[in-house]
């Protein structure tokens, strides 16, 4: 734990009024020496002096715990998209595919994304949602894999506990590849794999509970296997560092409206490892990623690099606007965030025990912070009954069934004071509903 912050505290059970009320001393104090506390000044959130402040009817201020879903807006990015729209579109037309940038914006944003997931630059596109880039991650992982020598590859692993979604896709994606599927719990992917797999996708926070998973150990046991490493960084990317190369991940994916503020359907993110792409076979060949786009040709011939994960016309209004939010980042260190996320959450679990009700909550997201991920999970009793009052009396998390209640941390806004006054309001909550 870094010095700005002090040690994490131990968890316990249930404590005094006394002893919650010290704590919002502490949350002060931790605020002050945030090194990363200018960084809220950036984003629109319910603040005293930004316009429209506070719950409607109350002026009280809203503590946002939801950037684990979305991301709150930028400052940055009104002023950005009103001039896309009316000058880049609205006065140079189409010659903004070319005076504005448009043409080049999914490798151009991959790259500013890139450092954040520890990859080199042209290595991730923008572009489609993480649905469809998990499609292309595994119809194409497995495609490489099949492609090499030794025994047949018509295995395709998926961590159990995965996002519906990905689960959905990595079926299909099965069926179309004839492969057989097998869900397996996460720490246990790396002792399953075998002769027959070709890749494995695996969430690297568990959305629910905020388990982080172990990239590096399960990615060095899949290629021990011979298999491919497919992973979903949608809960840590802007997070944590995931170290991408360092670690060599084959392929990745993820969304860019939680952590990375992208905004409400913003385009997801392809990584490619560098040594994989000239054999990275799309199932969705398009014609943003032949290699001479303009030439019109019946065949298809894909272009060199990253860009082989495009395929059709690029999303430009949202595209930019997550560009200009990404501006957020300038002259931030992903590791600071990480110090910055572990502080939090520890404090969050710290206020909560110390809730004269806190014994009626069970911590879901692990203790040890080498498991965690940036949000903090509490099983509670009619979860979604509480966190509905909670959003009535201003502080927003979200519910996630049958009984988990869900707090994201996001370094680059959240605050101690926010932690501090959350927990507050959930411990009312848990009184008056006894």
């Amino acid at each position: 734990m870094s010095e700005a912050y002090g040690p994490g505290a131990a968890r316990a059970g249930g404590g005094s009024a006394a002893e919650f009320a010290g704590l919002a001393k502490r949350a002060a104090e931790l605020d002050l020496a945030d090194p990363l506390r200018a960084k809220r000044t950036e984003f629109v959130l319910d603040d005293a002096g930004q316009p429209g402040a506070g719950r409607p009817g109350t002026g009280a201020p809203v503590v946002y715990l939801d950037g684990n879903s979305l991301g709150a807006l930028p400052a940055a990015v009104p002023a950005r998209v009103a001039d896309v729209v009316a000058r880049e579109w609205g006065q140079l037309r189409i010659r903004s595919w070319t005076e504005s940038g448009w043409w080049t914006a999914p490798e151009r944003i991959g790259d500013r994304i890139a450092p954040l997931l520890g990859a080199a630059p042209g290595q991730v596109v923008v572009g489609d949602s993480t649905s469809v880039n998990v499609l292309k991650a595994i119809v194409a992982g497995v495609r490489i894999a099949q492609s090499g020598a030794g025994a047949a590859r018509d295995e395709v692993l998926v961590d159990a506990t995965t996002f519906p979604t990905d689960g959905y896709v990595a079926e299909s994606a099965a069926r179309l590849t004839g492969c057989a599927l097998r869900a397996v719990e996460p720490h246990e992917i790396a002792a399953t794999a075998g002769p027959r797999t070709a890749v494995a996708l695996v969430n690297h926070v568990d959305y629910r509970t905020g388990r982080l998973h172990d990239l590096p150990g399960t990615t060095a046991a899949l290629h021990a296997a011979g298999a491919l490493a497919v992973w979903d960084l949608c809960h840590s990317a802007g997070a944590l560092p995931v170290g991408l190369d360092v670690h060599g991940v084959d392929l990745a994916v993820g969304c860019t409206y939680k952590f990375l503020n992208g905004g409400p359907g913003s385009p997801a993110y392809l990584y490619v490892r560098r040594g994989l792409q000239p054999r990275f076979d799309s199932p969705l060949p398009g014609w943003n990623s032949h290699a001479d786009p303009f030439a019109m040709s019946a065949g298809y011939r894909p272009a060199d690099g990253a860009v082989r994960g495009r395929v059709g016309t690029p999303d430009i209004l949202s595209m930019l606007a997550l560009e200009a939010a990404l501006e957020v980042w300038d002259g931030v260190a992903i590791e600071a965030v990480r110090v910055k996320s572990l502080a939090l959450s520890d404090f969050f679990l710290e206020c909560v025990a110390a809730l004269p009700g806190g014994s009626s909550l069970t911590p879901l997201t692990p203790s040890a912070h080498a498991e965690r991920g940036s949000q903090v999970a509490l099983r509670c009793a009619d979860a979604e009954g509480v966190m509905g009052e909670l959003i009535s009396r201003g502080v927003v998390g979200d519910f996630r069934p049958p009984d988990v209640l869900r707090f994201g941390v996001t370094p680059l806004y959240t605050s101690f004071s926010d932690i501090y006054r959350a927990a507050g309001v959930l411990g009312e909550v848990l009184d008056d509903r006894r």
